[in-house]
């Protein structure tokens, strides 16, 4: 199975020149912890994790509190008070020596990456440019079908693309926390949605596009403070 087979397709992405306080607001809105920083010609540029917006708030009197508590207690210094006295860009804070991986890579080569460098996430690049972004959750999923089907079949990659396409157009849902893997003509889809609601409505939209009796739904529901491909 490749990471093309299991990568998330629809990623929240900033630019060099996005602030920081937008930053925070789309993780946020998103349910993520980190976001790729793309160029004008669509290449990486770097990353910004919550680790990075974490380091700048600085307060040597007190025990450090998590960034996004510091952002919505209004407490002094918070995550907004530092961006709008400091007035900071994505640019400013991200982190510039970003690993990736090409779409046609083994899950099981992308596994060892995560490992090795001790990171969340990995975007992924085709001819230089930013493609999807693939998380732990996202490689546990294949691997955990890898057995019965290392390879999906061309068949397979076309009920995949059809069924992301049918979720991108279910109002409400966030594309980037669905993800879909099919094998063998059955898909499963796996992430997490705010009420049963949207989970019906993504059962029924993937129904359309494979056929009843070939969706497996395996999702959850997200938290206060969930996240999703930042995992």
């Amino acid at each position: 199975m490749l990471v093309k087979d299991v990568m998330t397709k629809n990623v929240v992405t900033a630019t060099p020149e996005t602030g920081i306080e937008e930053i925070v607001g789309l993780l946020l809105e998103h349910h993520i912890s980190g976001i790729p920083v793309v160029d004008a010609a669509g290449g990486v540029a770097g990353l910004v994790s919550e680790g990075d917006l974490m380091r700048r708030i600085i307060d040597s009197d007190a025990p450090r509190r998590s960034w996004w508590l510091e952002f919505f207690a209004g407490s002094t210094p918070s995550a907004a008070d530092y961006v709008k006295a400091r007035g900071r860009q994505a640019r400013d804070v991200m982190t510039r020596e970003v690993i990736t991986v090409p779409e046609d890579m083994s899950i099981g080569k992308a596994a060892a990456l995560l490992e090795k460098h001790r990171i969340k996430r990995i975007p992924v690049v085709r001819d230089g440019k930013l493609v999807g972004i693939i998380s732990r959750s996202n490689l546990l999923q294949g691997l955990s079908l890898a057995p019965a089907n290392p390879e999906p079949s061309d068949d397979d990659r076309v009920i995949r693309a059809r069924i992301l396409k049918a979720l991108a157009d279910v109002p409400g849902i966030q594309v980037s926390l669905v993800n879909v893997l099919v094998s063998d003509g059955v898909a499963s889809i796996y992430g997490a949605v705010d009420s049963d609601f949207e989970a019906t409505a993504v059962r029924l939209a993937a129904e359309e596009a494979v056929g009843e009796g070939k969706v497996d739904i395996q999702l959850g529901r997200l938290p206060a403070w969930g996240y999703g491909y930042g995992m």
